[in-house]
């Protein structure tokens, strides 16, 4: 069964919004900024489409890297990297109010399991962050802080041909990710690990929605039969 996730857009520009530091790397140099504060990067930044002709070699290059990082101790915690490639239209600093204007080339997404993908500027421009995006880290960690029972049970919610082989095989399960469409457990083995999606009833609109779905998986999980199980 095929289910939904965000697109590479989505993803990228999610990324973005709930980003708390940046690299960029402009004329040589290496600039790390840090305490965003949830302010979407973009807003620094005038992305202009690429003027037809190939005149963009002539002005310098920017490049600016962010990395996702789990907000839970699971294994692994690096969940994805985006880069943005573009020339400078207008000087770049770093502690300007100022805009900077960037003759875009694209973004490149490339997740934990080593799939590289490009996003364009007109995929970019359409895209929407998911509203969970800036509030996931705080959801996250008081799930596993507060509520830990509950992520055992959601355990229930795994298919069998989701799950490991045998029940004894799970050493920790813990939540990787939340989005609008549903809740991803990362399921720790003796050897390596595996993501599985635990989809909503309905995809979310908006976080003020995200309670009842939730609640809904844990209604959900009650009513399975208790096939997986953590090691006592």
């Amino acid at each position: 069964m095929h289910l939904p996730m965000p697109t590479d857009a989505e993803r990228v520009r999610s990324i973005l919004t709930a980003a708390h530091s940046m690299t960029v790397v402009t004329d040589g140099q290496r600039t790390e900024i840090r305490h965003l504060d949830g302010t979407d990067p973009l807003g620094r930044l005038h992305l202009h489409p690429a003027e037809p002709g190939g005149h963009a070699e002539h002005r310098p290059a920017i490049r600016m890297e962010f990395t996702d990082i789990a907000p839970t101790p699971v294994r692994d915690r690096v969940r994805a990297r985006v880069t943005l490639l573009g020339h400078l239209l207008t000087p770049y600093a770093d502690e300007s109010a100022d805009s900077t204007c960037v003759e875009f080339g694209r973004a490149v997404l490339e997740t934990y399991d080593g799939v590289r993908s490009y996003v364009g500027l007109e995929e970019l421009d359409a895209a929407c962050p998911d509203p969970l995006a800036p509030y996931e880290a705080g959801m996250l960690t008081h799930l596993v802080d507060d509520h830990a029972e509950l992520v055992t049970l959601l355990l229930r919610l795994v298919r069998p041909q989701d799950g490991p082989p045998a029940p004894s095989a799970v050493l920790r399960a813990l939540p990787v990710a939340m989005d609008r469409y549903g809740i991803t457990l990362r399921l720790e083995e003796r050897c390596g690990h595996r993501d599985v999606r635990l989809p909503f009833p309905s995809p979310l609109d908006d976080v003020e929605q995200s309670g009842a779905q939730i609640q809904a998986l844990f209604s959900a999980a009650r009513r399975r039969s208790h096939r997986n199980t953590l090691p006592a």
